[in-house]
């Protein structure tokens, strides 16, 4: 595909790799799309996500990510957060925090290695009570059962899986914590942007098949308990109809049990 801006003319031309072409208004929301799914891709190669803090703790998301599931979880205000992939701490932080503000909730943070350095950052930090940490890989049988064992039979829980982001892994992961997820909460699977990121530098040509989204339509497949629902916005006043994601098809949203 051929993106050429014309500032002057205030156009966006767009050429195809099909040999379709398209004319746009520059300041158009159509413009607006096209040029954010650029904008990710090169971003992404940038390490754009990797400058940001939260309360003190590296937190490798994209904002606008944060800012989406800070809504959701205020909105749905979960019990319990459960997430795979602790790497720095920072979103068991931005998580804490957000229980701490909304007084309700508690989050539970899993990993296959928890350097030590980033142990004692969690376990000093001022919301360290609001987050337990469990070592081990996120689908080996023994550490998903003390997950289960942390978590209250009658809690409300969200879970959030961003560790290993092959297709076999995430699958496996979808089947051991989607029994977890409470009627009408969300199980959300971030990084579904490899997908479009196989023909960028550092990119691989594998993540074409090989990535989280392409798990989720496979889980989908055989849990009709689940549907793609990203979360309307509690605020817009935007015309953009495409979100800026990383986790494009990650919003799983789990059906509530339908009334006798």
């Amino acid at each position: 595909m051929k993106l050429t801006i014309d500032t002057r003319a205030q156009t966006l031309e767009i050429d195809d790799d099909d040999g379709a072409r398209q004319l746009l208004n520059l300041y158009s929301a159509e413009a607006f799309d096209a040029l954010s799914r650029q904008w990710l891709r090169v971003g992404w190669t940038q390490k754009y996500s990797y400058q940001f803090s939260w309360l003190g703790r590296p937190v490798v998301q994209l904002p606008e990510d944060l800012l989406k599931i800070q809504e959701l979880v205020y909105s749905l205000a979960p019990e319990v957060i459960v997430e795979s992939g602790v790497a720095h701490g920072g979103s068991l932080i931005f998580f804490a925090s957000i229980c701490n503000a909304i007084g309700k909730g508690r989050v539970i943070g899993v990993d296959v290695s928890i350097r030590p350095a980033n142990r004692a950052a969690i376990d000093e930090h001022a919301l360290s009570s609001y987050i337990s940490l469990v070592e081990g890989s996120s689908i080996e049988p023994s550490v998903v059962q003390r997950v289960r064992q942390l978590v209250g039979e009658a809690e409300s829980v969200m879970v959030v899986l961003d560790s290993n982001h092959s297709r076999d892994h995430v699958a496996a992961e979808l089947r051991a914590y989607a029994p977890m997820v409470t009627p009408g909460g969300y199980l959300i699977v971030e990084d579904g942007i490899m997908r479009d990121l196989a023909d960028v530098p550092g990119g691989r040509a594998a993540w074409r098949e090989d990535n989280p989204a392409a798990a989720v339509a496979d889980f989908l497949r055989a849990h009709d308990e689940f549907s793609i629902e990203r979360p309307s916005s509690l605020f817009t006043e935007s015309t953009t109809t495409q979100p800026l994601t990383y986790w494009p098809d990650g919003w799983l949203r789990k059906r509530s049990p339908r009334a006798e």
